[in-house]
């Protein structure tokens, strides 16, 4: 990897040249005690310290092989990222100068019309008072890269931006595949990457036909959550034929800086804490992380993500992360930490129907974004069989009988493997289309995909139908799937709570709602790579400007646009600030009038799925309250957790429970929003208590509950 460290001080880059990887190392995240910790900000300086602290802090009977340091740390946390070996680690535990040695862990993605049906518009409200859709606010998203080449949302308008705001310090990083000259202007005004912690944890192994050891996204992700929360505006966008129209990011005038933290396999813990780090360092207002912790969600001290949040808020930075795409299961949502701006995902009014015509006249409306639109079977209805009775149910590539299934629809069942692989499998086979049953737990969903062949996705039940009540009974099924484009309308009702997006209860802290809002995150347009097909398919040779992608990840961004524009018309508001006026402005009550739906029950959705609720942005311009708190609130509520001084020194130095104004329980914390779970039907009173409202009135809520 060329070292960038002499180029500018704000790179956290490795001290120590990669050689070939020892024998039992794996990746640490080290927390070192602020009193021992180095007098600099510079990561050169940082990591010789660093090198030098480890020469002298290990014995010599464990001194090999040889630590080597992957990033100092000197913003989002104190300390740095090493290759130890297990007896390496333990010892620098032990020792007085160290808070805590946590294994390097990887995280997960959370994988045009939205704006105008937030309401946001260029004559009124929000974005108007935002001035030039927050052109003095950098967002930096945390993601796969970005690709910038030929995509006009990342170009900075007719209009010409200004250059950015002079306390912005970042800027682009070149490689072969880089042209930062080419690529950035005053709209893309950040790009770098970070990958010593997923090269290390892959064995030193990079793919470089696979991958790009540069800013330059690969996967798409990340294109397409930068374009969401900041895109320029783009008349006659869409993928293919649907969602044609113009497509806008929540915060059209404000400043993106990309930070590849986000591999093909994954992020690594220390390489998102050194996005952080220099993001921090950087100036930028705004932090968009779309990804999680895949299993259950870790302690706070032993969460890399919310400790680099907490410096962040600290910092005054806004701090938006997805809540994750586990659902419907509780417990599931990630990015639980009060200072952190937690967002579930929801509809929009826009859906791209297809709809399977059985051959007794049967009809199912599912979803499809199969791209050339034409009926399949319109002149003679075609041959309908089931996965199950030729070769996979699931429809597993070289498993279905191409001599079955040649000519035929497919029905195929969820799991496994991705749905658009399920499409892939049948065409290998010889396919002429299919149809995919839904998981069953999502109940009145159906995902979208950019599938290779004719492709209807529709929901558990009505696949269930399909198989039961006509393929089983019918000596010779047929069928037909017809596409309907693009549809926009009042039915069915919007927003609805998306089946897959993660809910509460809040593991580590029970009585922090959270989500705390949700956003557009089902079938959202925006920009995309032109590195890889729409659907993922290495056997898709599909290049497309725009994509049509579903999950938190697509939440987070719009959320963190939203912030931003927030930010540029209040720039004195701290970052809880904004998070209390996007939760006590958000909305609960669909287009109809009743309360907004969750996909996975069919019933109202509860707070532990959509948090406060729907957000709002010109509501959230002007609140009317807004609970504010800062480092002290925080630090408080850690200590009502129980968490040792050591633990909490990770967040800060020199904190004192005993001495500090603590909370009795998290749910006294000065949050706008509070939660309790009852084990029966039962009912309680209970008080919960704030301090400091923005309006400087004292505020008492006594809330009683009832659970059957």
């Amino acid at each position: 990897m060329t070292s960038l460290a002499g180029v500018f001080c704000g790179l956290l880059l490795a001290a120590v040249a990669a050689t070939a990887e020892a024998e039992g190392q794996s990746s640490y995240i080290v927390h070192v005690a602020q009193s021992h910790a180095p007098r600099s900000s510079c990561p050169r300086l940082l990591a010789r310290a660093y090198t030098s602290f480890l020469r002298d802090a290990l014995p010599e009977s464990i001194a090999r092989p040889e630590p080597r340091v992957l990033y100092s740390y000197g913003h989002a946390a104190t300390g740095f990222a090493a290759r130890l070996t297990e007896l390496q680690a333990a010892h620098l535990e032990s020792q007085p100068s160290v808070l805590a040695v946590v294994p390097d862990a990887m995280r997960q993605l959370h994988t045009t019309l939205t704006p105008s049906f937030l309401g946001l518009s260029g004559s009124w409200g929000l974005l108007p008072a935002a001035s030039n859709g927050a052109k003095d606010v950098v967002i930096g998203v945390i993601d796969t890269g970005i690709y910038p080449k030929h995509r006009p949302s990342f170009a900075a308008g007719s209009s010409t931006l200004p250059p950015p705001p002079s306390k912005f310090r970042g800027g682009c990083v070149s490689s072969p595949s880089f042209n930062a000259s080419a690529y950035c202007n005053n709209k893309l005004v950040g790009a770098k990457f970070f990958v010593e912690g997923y090269e290390a944890e892959h064995g030193g192994a990079f793919n470089e036909t696979e991958e790009s050891r540069s800013p330059l996204d690969i996967n798409g992700h990340g294109t397409h959550t930068a374009s969401t929360a900041a895109g320029s505006a783009v008349a006659g966008a869409g993928f293919f034929n649907y969602a044609r129209g113009k497509a806008v990011g929540m915060a059209p005038g404000a400043r993106i800086a990309a930070y590849k933290a986000c591999w093909r396999k994954g992020c690594a813990d220390s390489d998102i804490l050194a996005a952080i780090d220099v993001a921090i360092a950087d100036g930028v207002d705004v932090i968009s992380a779309s990804l999680g912790a895949s299993g259950k969600a870790p302690e706070f001290y032993n969460d890399t993500t919310v400790i680099g949040a907490f410096r962040a808020v600290r910092k005054g930075i806004v701090f938006s992360a997805s809540a994750g795409n586990s659902g419907p299961g509780e417990f599931t949502v990630r990015n639980v930490a009060p200072w952190i701006l937690t967002v579930g995902a929801s509809t929009i009014n826009r859906r791209f129907p297809a709809t399977v015509v059985l051959g007794n006249g049967d009809r199912y409306t599912g979803t499809s974004l199969y791209a050339a639109g034409k009926p399949l079977g319109a002149a003679a209805k075609i041959p309908l069989v089931y996965g199950g009775d030729v070769g996979s149910n699931i429809c597993e590539a070289g498993k279905l009988d191409a001599s079955l299934v040649a000519g035929k629809i497919v029905l195929c069942d969820p799991g496994v493997n991705g749905r658009a692989a399920k499409g892939e499998a049948v065409k290998l086979a010889g396919g002429a289309g299919a149809i995919l049953g839904s998981a069953k737990e999502h109940r009145e969903m159906a995902r979208t995909d950019a599938h290779v062949l004719p492709t209807a996705a529709i929901t558990f039940a009505d696949a269930e139908r399909i198989k039961k009540k006509y393929i089983r009974k019918r000596p010779f099924p047929v069928a037909t799937i017809l596409f309907q484009g693009t549809v926009v309308g009042k039915k069915p009702s919007s927003p609805r709570m998306a089946s897959f997006s993660s809910r509460g209860p809040n593991l580590r802290a029970p009585s922090i709602l959270k989500p705390d809002v949700t956003a557009p995150g089902v079938d959202i347009l925006a920009a995309w790579t032109g590195e890889s097909s729409p659907s993922g398919l290495a056997s898709d040779t599909r290049r497309v400007q725009y994509n049509i992608v579903s999950g938190t990840s697509m939440s987070c961004p719009h959320v963190s646009g939203i912030a931003a524009l927030l930010r540029q018309a209040h720039p004195d508001w701290s970052p809880a600030a904004i998070k209390s006026a996007l939760m006590t402005s958000a909305y609960n009550k669909d287009n109809y009038g009743n309360y907004i739906r969750d996909m996975a029950t069919g019933r109202a959705a509860t707070p532990f799925v959509r948090g406060a609720g729907h957000v709002d942005p010109n509501r959230a311009a002007d609140p009317g309250l807004v609970y504010d708190a800062g480092t002290d609130d925080y630090i408080s509520f850690l200590c009502s957790l129980g968490y040792t001084a050591q633990q909490i020194a990770v967040f800060a130095t020199d904190v004192d429970c005993s001495a500090t104004r603590t909370t009795t329980t998290a749910s006294q914390a000065n949050y706008p929003a509070f939660s309790v779970r009852l084990r029966s039907a039962a009912s309680c009173a209970m008080l919960a208590g704030t301090s400091r409202p923005h309006t400087g009135q004292m505020l008492r809520a006594r809330a009683a509950f009832a659970l059957r």
